[in-house]
């Protein structure tokens, strides 16, 4: 690793931590009942999936090489579990990787690196998918230069500033080194508005290194010699913001440690191509391409491997099977060469390479389980090809010096290896199907993308191809009619359709114009467009989506356990099973308990006790057991990733097939979101347009969906249609309140729960629920409350209105139901599934909106803090329990529940407290997600099934039990075919659910369409 660390090092801040329940009820109570809001709301506030983890602690992935079976991956978490600083590690056998959190104070990534290795398995770091582009979490140090400082007085003055920034934590100035170092928060200050502050106070300022730290690897083309290594070297070395990097000469692959507060990707692979006049041609490795070459190659090796046994076994077959029946090749071979035959000799030569040069993984793989005091299914191989191949010599070296012919069987030793080395091919063959979920939105993004060349005056003056993961935030690219939008952004010119069913399934194209959002990977159908990115690297909603699933897919579900126990005992079990078959039939054939006819020629009891018992060490199988499990989650979460629903992990989809309620949130969830004034009756003497110009000024400065549907419905009946003025007003810009139409306000307050209070000329606006004007003092005359009622009873909502303490008028907001709701709801209970509504909305309205829907039980004006304590009421009795929610006040709820679902997340897919994200706004998708984990926890049971059979089964007919009654015998190369199509078959029973389609709500609700 060649050095690149300038002046000092400096020690990362720990990063964020996750909000505790408590603070998460107070952060929904402070943003109002805001029944309506969607998730797609909070797109630019939505916290890093990754900053799951406690403050102070790190999340690496480590690629693990050489785990073969459930025991090896047990192996390494127990290995990494025992680093002192270690406080969480989990391995996915089949992904071949391990997720581990750790106390960075305690812990290096090479002491995560070394475990692993200790433990016999090769490992490697691998870089985070997120490392182009910038994520940063808790704060950041800053080393900065100042120049033109004198005295104490600057030093003092500088630092007076630089603490009174917003987002400043600390900041030491030193006058003998003209250096600043400040503590700061990137998400609300970054390092060029500290440099512009302290410019500001008449000094010269520049960045020289942060504490923050990227790790980016590149693809070098045109390094051809010593010379040419030297000079990227001098090229690294003198680039700013470099810190460490390594080429390797081989792979052709360069590794860079920057500061991205000094320089970015970009400018750094300009930096080194421009430093080369332009000999070295630079390419970013997609981290996620780079494992999928490795499951590549891993296949390759693994074919490899099978074709040269196989090379190597046919000729001993062909000795032992065929050539005794050819009289001329069979003389040859029975021609004498020294003690042995020339056939023993060809036989014992080709094994030997088969079984120490092609097999030697195995002995590799048994020796680090046995160091590590574990067993797996490379032992077994090892002990049983060992066992057979040394009694083969054995037999021939005591036939040499005793002139007794005892039968070898070293065609069987041969023949077992390249069976076992089949079934691993097919197995990765078919364990690399369960990972094409992830290969798909890989391959989404596109490769380069048309960048927008600007001069200084933003002018545009051509354009540029740059590599797609050297996007920039704030970056304008050029996407034209059929191409793929290569990242998330805000359309700045041109308007276009785009199709986005491969990231939210919806398939219907979206009309694209200036200032509308778009996401990465989606496709341009027709029309030029310009688009700002505004998300790139591990913030865009492609690689959110991948992280997820990815996430997904290495998680354990609770039934894993079963198959991590049963695997712990399973080689030690089987040995002593072993055993015991050897004795009992060398026993049995000493003391003349069966004929001697059933021994082969020339043979004698231990070598026909031996068969016995190395079949049924070759026969028995644990990876079966460890494959059930793993292969089922792997492959439904990728299902369900394209059909637009996203599954958090194992633990998630277990508990989703057990669902008993269903817990509806009712605005925006079972309705579409969308409330528009049906009703407005006026109860004083004030004019119609004047009441709603009154209502609309003191709703504007709301966020709330209701308010937005009453300055909307105000604005129309004023023909006002500039819609950028009510968007200004949503915003709560003071311009636009004070301008047109709208009335002077002040004093506005939200009240959570009850509605909005303001005084305009003076005098008090009240506009809300009864709550609200009961509470404030104000009458409410009974002819208003039964007009209030009547809007109730026909699932309206009622807005009373309130000047100067005296009831004006009431406002009828409806909002539809979505088309599905009714359907879906019969077709929950048709599954065995009880659908319960919740809503902060009164009683009247919610029963009215049940009745509508079908459903009995209904939970009425609910605070959003009390919707996690209706969760709690249903789970009392051990039941597991769904929350489907779509706003920002349900995420108590979420949480509580066993089940979370977020549905209509669109491109807010991070959502913590879900454990399914449905990106849809579409309930079918609810039943969709209960169907799906029904079914995969169905074909989990039948894994379990089949590879528990096979076991009970195959074990006692390798071990002869049936041999006496049925003749029935199970050579040990048999045995090793059984073996590895045993796994095989289950890996291809869990690719099975790749099949499955979405429940047709005509075929739950029995529905027959003529």
């Amino acid at each position: 690793m060649s050095p690149g660390i300038r002046n000092l090092q400096l020690i990362p801040v720990a990063g964020g931590q996750k909000k505790s329940s408590s603070s998460l009820v107070d952060a929904v109570e402070d943003a109002g009942d805001m029944e309506d809001v969607r998730l797609l709301d909070s797109y630019d506030k939505r916290e890093d999936p990754l900053a799951r983890i406690e403050e102070g602690t790190r999340r690496i992935h480590v690629r693990v090489t050489g785990m073969t079976c459930a025991a090896c991956s047990n192996s390494v978490e127990g290995a990494l579990r025992s680093v002192d600083g270690v406080l969480s590690a989990s391995v996915a056998l089949l992904q071949n990787m391990a997720d581990v959190v750790f106390d960075p104070t305690l812990v290096k990534d090479e002491d995560i690196k070394n475990a692993i290795e200790d433990a016999g398995f090769e490992a490697e770091i691998l870089a985070e998918p997120s490392t182009i582009g910038t994520k940063l979490r808790g704060t950041l140090v800053g080393q900065f230069t100042i120049g033109g400082m004198t005295c104490a007085a600057c030093v003092n003055s500088v630092e007076g500033i630089l603490r009174a920034l917003p987002g400043v934590k600390r900041a030491v100035v030193a006058l003998a080194t003209s250096l600043g170092e400040v503590e700061y928060d990137p998400t609300v200050i970054n390092k060029d508005d500290i440099v512009n502050a302290i410019e500001d106070a008449g000094f010269d300022a520049s960045l020289v290194q942060s504490s923050q730290q990227d790790k980016m690897i590149l693809g070098v083309a045109g390094v051809f010699s010593e010379l040419d290594v030297q000079l990227l070297e001098s090229i690294l070395s003198g680039l700013t913001g470099v810190r460490q990097f390594h080429f390797d000469p081989a792979l052709g692959e360069l590794e860079v440690i920057f500061d991205p507060e000094v320089v970015h990707s970009r400018l750094l692979v300009d930096g080194i191509e421009g430093g080369s006049n332009g000999k070295f041609k630079l390419y970013v490795k997609n981290p996620y391409a780079r494992m999928t070459s490795h499951d590549v190659e891993e296949t390759s090796n693994m074919f490899q491997l099978f074709t040269s046994s196989l090379f190597l076994t046919i000729p001993v077959f062909l000795i032992r099977v065929v050539c005794p029946h050819i009289p001329v090749v069979y003389a040859f071979l029975r021609w004498r060469c020294g003690p042995f035959f020339l056939g023993d000799w060809l036989r014992w030569a080709l094994v030997s390479v088969v079984q120490f040069v092609v097999g030697k993984r195995f002995y590799v793989a048994a020796g680090r389980a046995l160091r590590n005091g574990s067993t797996n299914m490379d032992v077994l191989v090892a002990l049983s090809t060992s066992s057979i191949y040394f009694y083969s010599v054995c037999a021939l070296l005591y036939g040499a010096m005793t002139g007794f012919l005892s039968p070898t069987y070293f065609e069987t030793s041969a023949m077992l290896i390249t069976f076992v080395l089949l079934g691993k091919y097919l197995e990765c063959l078919a364990k690399g199907k369960t990972s094409d979920a992830i290969k798909k939105l890989v391959e989404l993004a596109p490769a380069t993308a048309l960048l927008v060349v600007r001069d200084k005056g933003g002018k545009c003056i051509g354009e540029r191809e740059i590599d797609s993961l050297l996007i920039q935030p704030g970056d304008t690219l050029k996407v034209v009619p059929g191409s793929k939008l290569p990242a998330d952004g805000v359309v700045v010119w041109g308007s276009s359709h785009v199709n986005e069913s491969m990231v939210t399934g919806e398939s219907a194209p979206v009309l694209k114009e200036v200032n509308s959002s778009v996401i990465g990977g989606t496709i341009n159908l027709h029309g030029a467009l310009h688009v700002q990115a505004t998300k790139v690297g591990s913030d865009a909603v492609l690689s959110q989506i991948i992280s997820l699933v990815e996430t997904a897919q290495m998680s354990k579900a609770p039934i894993q356990k079963f198959a991590d126990f049963v695997a712990s005992i399973f080689v030690p079990t089987v040995v002593v099973i072993a055993l015991f078959t050897l004795l009992v039939w060398y026993i049995a054939g000493v003391v003349g308990a069966y004929p001697q006819k059933w021994i082969p020629e020339n043979g004698n009891y231990f070598g026909f006790a031996l068969m016995f018992s190395i079949s049924v060490v070759v026969i028995a199988c644990p990876c079966a057991l460890g494959l059930a499990t793993p292969t089922a989650v792997m492959v439904a979460t990728g299902v369900g990733a394209n059909n637009g629903v996203l599954i958090k992990g194992g633990d998630a989809l277990e508990r989703a097939q057990k669902i008993k309620y269903v817990i509806f949130d009712k605005t925006g969830t079972l309705t579409q979101g969308k409330a528009e004034v049906t009703t407005t009756k006026v109860f004083s003497g004030m004019d119609r347009g004047e009441f709603l110009r009154l209502v609309a000024s003191a709703e504007a400065s709301s966020e709330h969906p209701l308010a937005k549907a009453i300055v909307e419905y105000a604005r129309h009946f004023h023909f006002f249609d500039d819609n950028s003025l009510i968007e200004d007003a949503h915003n709560n810009r003071k311009e636009s309140l004070q301008s047109g139409w709208l009335l002077d306000v002040e004093g506005f307050s939200a009240l959570p729960g009850r509605g909005v209070q303001c005084f305009v000329d003076g005098k008090r606006v009240l506009v809300g629920n009864r709550n609200l004007l009961s509470d404030s003092g104000v009458t409410i005359p009974t002819h208003v409350e039964n007009f209030v009622v009547e809007l109730e009873d026909s699932a309206k909502t009622g807005i009373l209105v309130a000047y100067d303490d005296n009831l004006i008028g009431v406002l009828g907001v409806a909002d539809p139901l979505k088309r599905e709701a009714a359907v879906v709801v019969e077709g929950l209970m048709k599954m065995g599934v009880r659908p319960v509504m919740v809503t902060g909305d009164n009683w009247r309205t919610a029963r009215a909106v049940a009745r509508e829907v079908g459903i009995q039980d209904v939970r009425a004006e609910v605070m959003p803090a009390g919707k996690a304590d209706v969760v709690h009421s249903f789970q009392n009795d051990g039941s597991t329990v769904a929350m489907v929610g779509d706003g920002i006040n349900d995420s108590p709820a979420l949480a509580a529940a066993d089940v979370g679902m977020a549905i209509g997340a669109g491109t807010d897919i991070a959502i913590e407290a879900a454990d399914y994200v449905l990106m849809r706004n579409d309930l079918e998708d609810v039943i969709t997600a209960i169907d799906l984990s029904r079914k995969t926890f169905s074909r989990i049971r039948l894994n379990y099934i089949f590879a528990m059979a096979y076991n009970v089964i195959a074990i006692p007919v390798a071990a002869g039990v049936f041999f006496p009654s049925l003749g029935i015998e199970l050579p040990p190369w048999a045995a090793g075919a059984c073996m590895a199509l045993s796994s095989v078959s289950v890996v291809c029973s869990s690719l099975l659910l790749k099949r499955y389609r979405k429940p047709r709500l005509t075929t739950i609700l029995e529905i027959t369409i003529e």
